[in-house]
């Protein structure tokens, strides 16, 4: 098979939710018909249970949540089906932001009694600024669920996108009877069969004489009416708009129960596109170049507990990578080979020979690529756009409690760093003796601690600082930064490398700055 034909199977894309809404079941069960699992571990902590498949950190274990992205492969039907799983968990958004910009479409997943969730909007508000198509699956409709028309209406309203639903669901929870498929006219009702593959799935055409036996008389009548609804009010299936992000098809299921799951695979690995080019510094990157590109957007330190490792994850946007090739890393100025490629499932990797534009690989990492970095065949020099930094919202001041651990607890703290979980800064005019740590989301404090004592062997205490605003200088050359006329609620920190930021507890001291030095600029946003 030539290198377009194997580009043109790939579909790459993120599942996205708030937590609980049952992503990581909805993921399984995809493996599950893609035959790269035999049976679907459940979520719930419960001892004995079989753990997530894509869940594979201690603290993810004990706790039933899902804490790093994971990356999982499979085949399905003649595609070869790149997921990203990011965590649903608040508090871990910063890595979730930074694994849709490696993924071509997203999945939305809805609990069908909850709605739409702080969480969903946060997520859905980058995949908008990325224009990425968003499939929503509005899930546990095996459960009582509010009205299918209402959460459509939601999604409108709240997160400002149409919608097109491609099935209707009938009935909910214990009286879920299955789901009308509006393009084939056909209603499919479902047995549920546990964790395994096969569901039965029994399916007949809208004016079939059996209709009312199956699902009942009152279901049947309200089915019509729902129909002549949904012809008359909702928006036809466009894909040029889904495309560009401002429609959403939708479908509706239980992943728990399997009710739709692989109607919705079908649909959706039929409704999205193969790999999609990208904007470099030079121009834009096509996936069916030859020359092989790729870059980092994920560093994940200590994989494997027994190597002490540290595995780069690149999205490859074009061409095709060999096992052994050189290749250019251009942040780096030089010229290297990347070692031990693999492919993961989880916690389980196979070495790659090959990989095409769509894939995911993890590379060794040494120490020398950063988030963001662009590695590409060719000696052209470009870049892809950079990955941007989201500013922390709480900050600590960490320091060990053993002083003769000194040097564990900076590398510890710096590998996290350079994972991008955590950002590290220091007083303005100290050396590393203050370390103070900045996170998106508070529950990263907790895994930070947790790792630094399990991975790195260092106890530390955490102090927590009043501050909730932080700001980039933007003009860093022309600011002479000691002489800043300040509030007593700023504080001037600088990061890893070297530049300046002020930290504030009250947002309307931005301002305040701002008005006393008419020649700074502060932005909200770094860049790797």
């Amino acid at each position: 098979m030539n290198i377009a034909e194997e580009i043109k199977k790939r579909r790459t894309f993120a599942i996205i939710s708030h937590p609980d809404a049952g992503k990581t079941t909805l993921t399984e069960k995809f493996l599950l018909y893609g035959g790269a699992i035999n049976l679907a571990g459940t979520v719930k902590g419960r001892k004995g249970a079989k753990h997530a498949v894509s869940d594979w950190m201690e603290i993810e274990k004990e706790r039933g949540i899902s804490v790093t992205s994971s990356v999982l492969q499979f085949n399905y039907d003649g595609f070869c089906i790149n997921i990203l799983d990011t965590p649903g968990h608040q508090d871990f958004s910063e890595d979730t932001y930074r694994t849709l910009m490696a993924a071509d479409s997203a999945v939305m997943v809805i609990d069908g009694s909850k709605g739409v969730e702080a969480q969903t909007i946060k997520l859905f508000k980058v995949c908008v600024m990325r224009h990425i198509p968003i499939f929503t699956f509005i899930n546990k409709m095996d459960r009582e669920a509010r009205d299918p028309f209402e959460l459509m209406g939601e999604i409108e309203d709240v997160l400002g996108i149409r919608t097109s639903p491609v099935n209707w669901p009938i009935g909910c929870g214990k009286e879920f009877k299955g789901v009308y498929d509006r393009f084939k006219k056909s209603i499919i009702t479902f047995r549920a069969a546990g964790g395994q593959k096969e569901v039965e799935a029994t399916e007949v055409q809208l004016g079939d004489s059996h209709v009312d036996e199956m699902i009942g008389e009152s279901y049947h009548q309200q089915l019509m009416e729902d129909i002549e609804l949904l012809d008359g009010a909702s928006d036809e299936l466009d894909m040029d708009r889904v495309g560009k992000g401002d429609l959403s098809p939708v479908f509706f299921g239980s992943a728990l129960t399997n009710f739709g799951v692989e109607t919705f695979l079908q649909h959706f690995l039929q409704m999205t596109t193969s790999p999609l080019p990208r904007l470099t510094t030079t121009g834009v990157a096509d996936p069916f170049e030859d020359d092989f590109s790729a870059f980092v957007f994920k560093i994940q330190a200590n994989m494997n507990k027994a190597h002490r490792d540290r595995i780069a994850f690149m999205r490859i946007v074009s061409g095709k990578f060999d096992a052994g090739m050189e290749v250019n890393h251009v942040q780096g100025g030089r010229k290297l080979r990347l070692s031990q490629p693999q492919q993961l499932m989880a916690q389980d990797r196979k070495i790659v020979e090959e990989a095409y534009a769509g894939d995911i690989i993890g590379v060794f990492d040494p120490g020398i690529f950063s988030i963001g970095d662009t590695l590409c065949k060719s000696n052209e020099k470009f870049e892809y756009e950079g990955i941007p930094t989201f500013a922390p919202e709480h900050f600590a001041r960490v320091r060990q409690m053993d002083t003769m651990k000194r040097k564990q607890f900076i590398k510890g703290v710096n590998q996290i760093a350079q994972e991008g979980a955590i950002q590290i800064f220091q007083e303005f005019n100290t050396g590393m003796e203050e370390i103070i740590v900045g996170v998106v989301g508070e529950l990263q404090f907790e895994v930070l601690t947790y790792r630094l004592e399990n991975e790195y062997n260092v106890e530390v205490k955490l102090e927590k600082l009043p501050y909730e605003h932080i700001r980039w200088i933007e003009n860093k050359q022309e600011i002479d930064v000691a002489k800043i006329q300040g509030t007593s609620d700023m504080k001037r920190i600088k990061d890893l490398k070297d530049n300046p930021l002020l930290l504030f507890v009250n947002s309307w001291s931005i301002g305040m700055v701002l008005d006393r030095n008419p020649d700074l600029k502060l932005s909200e946003f770094g860049h790797n």
